[in-house]
């Protein structure tokens, strides 16, 4: 899977591209100076080549990943080919699933409605805060 052109290194924020973890180049970029990706625990810049068996710490939102270096790419392509670039540990993967399920269950419970007050809720509203005249 090594489409390198025969280098067994690949830019750290290409790899993070075409492993499909950031959406533009640009983001990975800005996440790795951000600190946001370490490599073998240590901070890098985007121009860290990555090499197979290394290992990523990555963080993008509230989610963490920590994978192995399987293969490198320098070309974006589909998912599933994406996913044969890396390994990630099944720690992390419970881990990463269980914030996912609390996440999920925290946004059921809001009830926050958005937008404007309709006009039935608007005359409640002004009942309320005159006292129940009108």
């Amino acid at each position: 899977m090594a489409e390198s052109g025969g280098n067994d290194t690949v830019r750290i924020d290409k790899w993070l591209w075409a492993a499909r973890f950031f959406k533009t180049r640009s983001l990975a970029a800005d996440a790795v100076a951000g600190g946001k990706v370490k490599v073998n625990g240590e901070r890098v810049k985007a121009a860290k080549s990555v090499r197979l068996g290394d290992e990523l710490n990555i963080h993008v939102g509230p989610f963490e990943y920590l994978v192995r270096v399987l293969g490198l790419s320098g070309r974006r392509g589909p998912a599933p080919e994406a996913a044969l670039l890396y390994d990630e540990s099944a720690q992390s993967r419970a881990a990463r699933e269980e914030l996912a399920a609390r996440l999920s269950a925290e946004r059921t419970h809001d009830t926050h409605e958005k937008g404007r007050p309709t006009k039935r809720a608007r005359r409640q509203i002004i009942r309320f805060t005159q006292g129940g005249a009108k």
